[in-house]
């Protein structure tokens, strides 16, 4: 992990992103995001100003620390610093952000390899104020790809719903198995 703060070299990217119309008490998430990589210093500066314009400055974005390219603790975007935390209990499927007043928003991430139909079904999804579904259960209901968790022990990752993330199938819930006979 890179502890100097990162600046990125190109500007940044207009997101892919569907926020919820108004924030509701108890809306499970707060949008969807698609990423066009995995590679973070290329894809939240975007995210990250299209989220200050419309919440406030975000001082904070937590992320999956199996799923993306890179990791550092602080990133330039605009005239501010953004600290990036990582961690392997997040669920690849989830992104956090803190605006400067405290209010966390949670979005759906969607794997890059996601097909447009896929994408756009689940941010649809994720950003419905009535949505009663969490983030990997929208991506298996919208058929999106598994996000890549390579090189994590199964037994290591759980996401944030107690549910184990690192299997070859990160967003399916395991099936009981029958005994014989």
């Amino acid at each position: 992990m890179q502890r100097a703060t990162v600046i990125p070299s190109s500007p940044p990217s207009r997101p892919r992103l569907v926020l919820a119309p108004v924030r509701a008490s108890r809306a499970i998430l707060d949008g969807g995001w698609w990423p066009r990589s995995w590679d973070p210093v290329a894809e939240l500066p975007g995210l990250v100003l299209a989220l200050s314009d419309r919440y406030g400055r975000i001082r904070n974005v937590i992320l999956n620390n199996g799923a993306w390219d890179s990791r550092f603790r602080r990133l330039v975007v605009g005239t501010d610093v953004v600290r990036v935390g990582w961690f392997a209990s997040l669920d690849t499927a989830l992104l956090i952000a803190t605006t400067d007043r405290g209010d966390q928003l949670d979005l759906l991430v969607v794997p890059p390899a996601s097909t447009a139909a896929a994408a756009e079904q689940a941010m649809t999804t994720a950003a419905d104020p009535t949505n009663t579904m969490h983030a990997p259960e929208i991506l298996t209901a919208a058929s999106a790809p598994p996000s890549p968790i390579a090189g994590i022990d199964p037994n290591a990752v759980w996401d944030n719903e107690g549910g184990n993330t690192a299997t070859g199938r990160p967003h399916h819930r395991p099936t009981k198995r029958q005994s014989a006979p």
